[in-house]
């Protein structure tokens, strides 16, 4: 059989669009908020003109989107909600009883900073601040990408020994807006790679269960149990979904979990995700040149997080430096945080350094410093 797929220019917010319109969602909870608001447009455009048999529900307020994404997946359908910055946060009560539910929910989130003070840019404090809540994490460094995760998300998603939701992540404006070229997939092609959402628990009059019941000492305890077993078998999941996806159509980002760019030979190496990893290949490359064995670790899962395979990619390093786009006010960033418990008994030294907060560039300039930073054995610092 023969498909056909086509190559389009559109921004990432489009991208994402696009796919989920691919994968069929029969329900679409939505609420604008700057900058994931071209996600929902582009979808409504796709409802209204036939392109997509859905129902779109214009509700109220954030809380009130992901409250109807539990309410669609309790009826046994594929649903999808896009939001960002303080619409998560206000999504911070249902995320983890969407979660504890293990309904399968994918939400595209365009990272953009927590007020306040009240700022629209880029950086990671939204989606990173509920990092505990029970749903899987990817970031994104391109448009492409963008589309493929969201394909590979569903699928993840709905496997019956994962059964939980997923945020696939975006720079706010840096990739949420920016136009790049891409490749857009046949929808028979993706349908093959995606099957039909059929759920075996869900609201059934002939088959009567249970969702959200009240949980006391002698039973919570095993939910959040069951969730964490999840998470690890969604480490296991990842990257078979990606070889399986690689093979089908011919892309791939690492294998899932983390990506190794000039590793092989490696003395010191950077930590990063989102767009900062396109900036980060240009310093690498940049040093290489001149001689210098660095590297590149891009980390596009946060969620599990990858610890065996940072230890792995860290084993023959004299330090490694962390770029994060978000601090745990009172500690260090998230991802640095997680680095450091991965590699505490490894001989590399582990630097954080944050950065980006409030869409501060992360340039060229800023990147090599932090190389010379960890070349010289000097602390991490806020990297303004």
């Amino acid at each position: 059989m023969i498909f056909m797929s086509k190559k389009m220019v559109m921004s990432g917010s489009e991208a994402i669009a696009e796919a989920v319109k691919l994968c069929k969602p029969k329900v679409l909870p939505m609420y604008p908020i700057t900058p994931s608001t071209l996600v929902p447009e582009r979808l409504s455009d796709f409802v209204f003109n036939g392109e997509l048999e859905a129902e779109m529900i214009h509700v109220e307020s954030e809380h009130s989107a992901a409250s109807a994404l539990f309410g669609a997946y309790a009826t046994g359908v594929r649903a999808f909600t896009a939001s960002a910055s303080n619409g998560i946060a206000l999504m911070h009560e249902i995320l983890p009883i969407i979660s504890s539910a293990r309904f399968p929910a994918v939400m595209s989130v365009a990272n953009r900073t927590i007020s306040g003070p009240i700022n629209i840019w880029n950086d990671h404090s939204d989606a990173m601040s509920e990092r505990d809540q029970g749903w899987i994490q990817f970031y994104c460094e391109s448009s492409q990408e963008a589309f493929d995760t969201i394909l590979m998300a569903y699928k993840l998603a709905e496997k019956e020994n994962v059964s939980l939701p997923v945020m696939v992540c975006i720079d706010g404006f840096a990739l949420s807006h920016v136009y790049e070229p891409l490749q857009i997939e046949d929808q028979k092609k993706v349908d093959s790679f995606l099957p039909a959402y059929k759920p075996e628990n869900h609201l059934d009059p002939k088959n009567p269960k249970s969702f959200g019941p009240i949980a006391f000492p002698n039973s919570f305890f095993e939910f959040h149990e069951q969730e964490q077993v999840a998470m690890e078998e969604a480490l296991k999941e990842i990257p078979k979904i990606h070889a399986e996806f690689k093979k089908e159509f011919g892309r791939k980002y690492g294998n899932g979990l983390i990506d190794l760019i000039d590793m092989k030979d490696a003395k010191y190496a950077l930590i990063a995700n989102g767009t900062s990893v396109g900036t980060a290949r240009v310093v690498v490359e940049k040093l290489r040149s001149e001689g210098k064995k660095v590297g590149l670790i891009k980390l596009k899962t946060f969620r599990p997080f990858p610890a065996e395979e940072i230890r792995k990619a860290c084993k023959n390093l004299k330090a490694v430096g962390i770029i994060d786009r978000h601090v745990s006010l009172g500690s260090e960033g998230a991802i640095t945080l997680d680095v450091k418990s991965a590699l505490k008994e490894e001989k590399c030294k582990v630097e954080g350094f944050i950065s980006g907060l409030g869409g501060r560039d992360i340039d060229t300039k800023r990147l090599i410093k932090v190389f010379e930073t960890l070349k010289k054995g000097e602390k991490g610092f806020w990297l303004k």
